[in-house]
């Protein structure tokens, strides 16, 4: 299982850049680009409170739970 971040679409949807975002919440292009291409282990809830009110959008419009494949899930059960 993981957990896919979806900031680029909500960036498309509200037709804003990353540098903009970056200006508007105060975090570094390089971590906002981290956390748009799922390089991040964590995310604080302040950050994800300050890209929410920016983008005027949910955390569950960012975050979303992808299962694991069944190919996967049979290789656990051993």
């Amino acid at each position: 299982m993981s957990i896919r971040i979806n900031l680029d679409v909500e960036l498309a949807k509200k037709k804003m850049s990353l540098t903009e975002l970056s200006q508007r919440v105060g975090i570094s292009m390089t971590n906002l680009s981290l956390l748009k291409t799922g390089k991040v282990k964590a995310i604080r809830f302040s950050t994800l409170e300050a890209i929410c009110r920016a983008l005027e959008c949910q955390p569950g419009d960012l975050l979303e739970f992808v299962p694991d494949d069944a190919r996967g899930d049979e290789r656990n059960e051993d």
